[in-house]
């Protein structure tokens, strides 16, 4: 548990001290991102906040590397880390590429799908799915393109999300520390590692991009943090032979997984791309309600914090249940407060 503090602690200081730099040189350099009709903010923000989420991360693993800590690791455990941590190197700069040069949709996707492909090549893979009174199905070829679309999909549900002030930052941060304790849970220690460094750095990035925002994180980070998310969903969790081992991943990031999917459906019946722009997605949806940005985001960590909650009880924390039990009447609460300012703002 002290090397995962190391990492979490170090990630958040790497973050507090590089974030205000990169916005300084992103201001000079001109890469921000302009406001418009489709958006929500107002004046010109720089949009490379995931250098310093990533560098976080990476100073760190590092730290804690050369402690002793990580990198030693029985094979194949060893391939699993260091796919999902050079993978997110790749999404990373992929991300990047796009917040610097704005790359086309389609090259983006091509880029990620061919990334997650080596991935799973090094080990990193769903090879089974537990079925409950059914024992384990052997996916065979199957795993790579469930492998793919899990990695590529919940890396831009994470960007998809990413249209207020601290939502994918907080949401991802939430999402990372459930999966540390239950990467602990399971006896995933080194998976462990990678959830701490990531919530460090996500968690510390609010302080610049909490509502009102200095700084976004662009396509870069929010690519990274979802990669790495759903990375540690398959090296950490999914891995496990046990019944709920599979619903872990998917409570755990059920807020972007669900706001992702309903947005492309709809968009996809009404005959658009799924990567077309719109104000379709679940904050959207409560600010054209009346709710602050504030109110929204906040709202939207309590309902990740709610099914982490559930995911930590099904694998069996204990004291899970009522962790769980606390967090569905915090729920309660924030919708029943939220369902309030609803009413409120439309009897203005």
């Amino acid at each position: 548990m002290l090397y995962h503090l190391i990492a979490f602690l170090a990630a958040i200081a790497v973050v507090l001290l590089v974030t205000p730099i990169v916005n300084d040189l992103g201001h000079k350099a001109g890469f921000v991102d302009q406001p418009n009709e489709r958006k929500i903010h107002t004046r010109p923000m720089v949009r490379l906040g995931g250098v310093s989420i990533f560098l976080g991360n990476l100073v760190g693993l590092l730290i804690v590397w050369n402690a002793g800590g990580f990198g030693v690791l029985p094979q194949p455990a060893e391939y699993e880390i260091w796919g999902v941590t050079l993978g997110g190197v790749a999404f990373f700069l992929i991300g990047l590429a796009d917040d610097l040069l704005t790359l086309p949709a389609l090259l983006r996707l091509v880029l990620q799908f061919l990334v997650a492909a080596i991935v799973w090549a090094v080990g990193v893979k769903i090879r089974i799915i537990t079925v409950p009174f059914g024992g384990t199905v052997d996916l065979g070829w199957l795993s790579l393109p469930l492998t793919t679309v899990w990695l590529v999909g919940i890396a831009n549900a994470i960007n998809f999300i990413d249209g207020v002030d601290g939502l994918a930052a907080g949401v991802s941060g939430i999402a990372a520390l459930a999966m540390f304790f239950v990467c602990m849970l399971m006896g995933e220690p080194e998976a462990g590692l990678l959830a701490a460094a990531l919530a460090g750095g996500a968690l510390g990035f609010l302080r610049y991009n909490f509502n009102p925002a200095q700084i976004f994180m662009g396509d870069g980070g929010a690519y990274f943090m979802g990669f790495t998310l759903a990375g540690l969903g398959i090296i950490g969790l999914v891995k496990a032979y046990t019944a709920v081992a599979i619903l872990l991943p998917l409570l755990i990031l059920a807020v972007p997984i669900v706001d992702t999917s309903t947005v492309i459906f709809s968009r996809l019946r009404r005959g658009q791309s799924p990567f077309a722009a719109d104000k379709r997605h679940l904050h959207h949806r409560l600010l054209k309600a009346g709710l602050s940005q504030r109110v929204t985001v906040l709202f939207i960590y309590c309902l990740t914090l709610w099914v982490g909650s559930l995911a930590l009880a099904l694998a069996g924390l204990p004291g899970g249940w009522g962790y769980a039990v606390a967090a569905s009447l915090l729920m309660g609460f924030a919708a029943w407060y939220v369902w309030q300012r609803v009413r409120s703002s439309e009897n203005d």
